[in-house]
């Protein structure tokens, strides 16, 4: 039985934080725009479909640990909202701070608290695990593109 307002609660919370984030940060995209990218970048307008797409599913994997009765849930999602946290640091630091250097190893401390995020997660539920990973995947793949854009606009 699904707990609505639970699943509400779950995916509203990560949506907010990205789009709180998105609109602290849009003016900064101009500046993106116009910075020497790696290859592979993506086009601009993919991030925000993206970044959406990894938000519900981080919002579905934290609800299935939420209705948990363990004794494993709270670390689980106190990992959680620690690394949405860094999540939402790490946009002002790189966009609107424009400290690619500092953005980069924010970017390696937000990788580790998603990967702590992820093996807990297995542990309480197999599918919040397996719904973690298309983020941590794509973090990696930001990973690189911090580093590109740090190296090549020093």
């Amino acid at each position: 039985m699904i707990r609505w307002k639970a699943l509400l609660i779950n995916l509203f919370l990560p949506l907010t934080v990205g789009g709180i984030s998105a609109f602290l940060t849009s003016d900064s995209m101009e500046v993106y725009g116009t910075l020497r990218q790696p290859p592979l970048s993506p086009p601009g307008w993919l991030f925000p479909i993206v970044w959406s797409i990894l938000f519900l599913l981080m919002g579905i994997a934290a609800y299935l640990v939420w209705v948990r009765d363990s004794t494993g849930r709270n670390g689980a999602l106190l990992f959680y909202g620690l690394q949405l946290a860094m999540n939402f640091g790490w946009t002002l630091v790189f966009f609107n701070l424009q400290n690619y250097g500092l953005a980069l190893l924010w970017l390696i401390v937000l990788w580790v608290l998603i990967l702590i995020t992820t093996v807990r997660f297995f542990k309480e539920n197999k599918a919040a695990g397996w719904l973690m990973l298309p983020y941590l995947l794509w973090v990696t793949f930001a990973g690189y593109l911090n580093a590109g854009v740090w190296l090549l606009n020093l």
